[in-house]
């Protein structure tokens, strides 16, 4: 299968993703704005979010797909089933006790994660009723990620990347039709949440059954398979997904900042994830299954040229996204969000935000190429070494920038940035100290014709853009086709530089393992 198809395909379907998430922040910007009552909204859903990419997306699938591979390469089709239903089952207890603790437990959980809210009671409660209503979405969304993680595998990579199209479906249909019904309409959008976990894993389930794995109940705690995933989940939380735990210790500086810092850090964050989805999340779900295969063939080599063909993508399409980002900031966050509540000023605080992440947006993807390299291998213990290095780092870095520096929520945005450059440039060290990755010949040409057509890209978007002022004070259709000729410009530009300089698609045509 040609790796390059399947990641345009991930990656379309991603697009398609991110324009409606767009659609739905704008409404909801629209709606409800940056303030008390969409903060509350922000935190309720910010952590069974959270805990979908620390315990379903992070530890889960790292420490499951690995071993899975390996079960469907050695083991044949029905240890590897058993396999499957054994973790499954495990798995669906551990997220009935963590659902229900979330119910249980949802104003110690405000109270520990947003110690600023406790502050305005109205706050405070409606994000716990909030919180209550979310909280099975971890549920639902954790096994939706185990049959991402089957069906990736089998190579049916466009199924699991059309879930997230049908999340924001639901909840742009919840801003719309759920919210007016209720009282206090941001509620409606909670159950949008919980509707739209139970629809993504209804929506897989035909395709589990097709190739003859959809889950059973069964348990076995001698299963050896299973504990093999068990002991490798805990530690990749960490090693993957360690700026998400940056994340949620943002969250509790944010609380404790100026009202809006909570908001202004999230739109940020929601633009930054447009190129980190695209791209970061795509690749990492298309390399990790074949790096597992590779690696249970024993093929270091293809093993190697994998992981370079991935960094050359991660280069190539993340230093433009980057630049533009920290760039046209005011205009991409005036286009989209500028409309109702949300005002100039949100603009500008959310564009400091943005531009702090937007340094770091190369480690931030990188890290989906750097750190499968290693748990391909099941090995666990180096990212979490790396892993509790970069968490230390990272807060020390919001020390500096929050309060030494008084850079206030724009430090936060820097500091998770510049984290996740420092635990991508680790993980890289020891990718080649153990030789596990040699770099194939032509870097340093590689990088010299990036650099030629990044200062190309720069050039266009600083002239094409115009003043900041302008962006602040237009309105609809001027913004829109002035941002869409200055983005389509940008990318003309840049692509065409590098075509001149000898860059060809068929270049980056990859086969993955079989």
């Amino acid at each position: 299968m040609n790796l390059l198809k399947a990641l345009a395909a991930v990656s379309s379907l991603t697009l398609v993703s991110r324009i409606l998430a767009f659609v739905r922040d704008v409404l909801i910007a629209r709606i409800f704005g940056a303030g008390m009552v969409n903060d509350a909204y922000i935190i309720a859903t910010r952590l069974p979010n959270l805990l979908r990419r620390l315990f379903a997306e992070g530890a889960f699938s790292q420490a499951f797909v690995p071993i899975f591979g390996e079960y469907n390469k050695r083991r044949g089709h029905d240890e590897t089933r058993l396999l499957v239903d054994h973790v499954t089952t495990m798995l669906a207890l551990v997220l009935f006790v963590v659902t229900l603790t979330g119910i249980i437990a949802a104003p110690l959980i405000i109270y520990l994660t947003a110690p600023g809210f406790s502050k305005d009671a109205e706050k405070f409660n409606l994000t716990v009723q909030m919180l209550r209503i979310t909280s099975p979405y971890i549920f639902f969304i954790s096994l939706v990620s185990v049959a991402a993680g089957i069906l990736n595998t089998y190579n049916k990579f466009w199924v699991p990347a059309f879930a997230p199209i049908l999340l924001n479906i639901c909840l742009i249909g919840g801003a719309l039709w759920l919210a007016p019904l209720f009282d206090r309409p941001i509620m409606g959008l909670a159950w949008a949440w919980f509707i739209a976990g139970f629809v993504q894993l209804a929506f897989q389930i035909p395709f589990l059954k097709k190739i003859g794995l959809l889950p059973s109940i069964r348990f076995n705690l001698k299963d050896e398979g299973m504990w093999r995933v068990i002991r490798q989940m805990g530690p990749a939380v960490f090693g993957v997904s360690i700026g998400q735990v940056s994340l949620i210790i943002n969250t509790i500086f944010a609380s404790l900042l100026m009202v809006g810092s909570v908001s202004w850090l999230y739109y940020a964050d929601r633009l930054m994830e447009f190129p980190s989805g695209l791209l970061g999340a795509a690749l990492g779900s298309i390399l990790l299954p074949s790096l597992a295969k590779h690696y249970a063939d024993n093929s270091t080599e293809e093993y190697s040229r994998l992981l370079d063909w991935g960094l050359r993508l991660v280069f190539m399409l993340t230093l433009p996204a980057a630049l533009g980002l920290g760039m046209i900031a005011v205009p991409l966050l005036a286009t989209f969000f500028q409309h109702g509540a949300f005002v100039a000023n949100d603009v500008l605080m959310t564009r400091n935000a943005l531009v702090g992440y937007s340094i770091g947006l190369i480690g931030l993807i990188a890290v989906k190429v750097l750190a499968p390299g290693f748990y391909a291998r099941q090995d666990i213990r180096t990212p979490v070494k790396i892993g509790i290095a970069t968490l230390l780092a990272t807060q020390l870095m919001n020390l500096l920038f929050v309060f030494g520096m008084h850079l206030q929520h724009a430090g936060l945005a820097l500091a998770i940035g510049l984290g996740a450059c420092f635990n991508s440039l680790i993980l890289f060290y020891f990718l080649r100290k153990r030789g596990i990755y040699q770099p194939e010949p032509g870097w340093g040409r590689f990088f010299a014709k990036l650099c030629i057509a990044l200062f190309a890209l720069a050039l266009t978007l600083w002239f094409g853009m115009g003043s900041e002022q302008h962006w602040l004070t237009s309105h609809g259709w001027t913004r829109i086709i002035h941002l869409s000729w200055l983005v389509a410009l940008g990318v003309v530009v840049y692509f065409a530089v590098l075509y001149a300089l000898g860059f060809r698609l068929r270049d980056f045509s990859k086969r993955g393992a079989s």
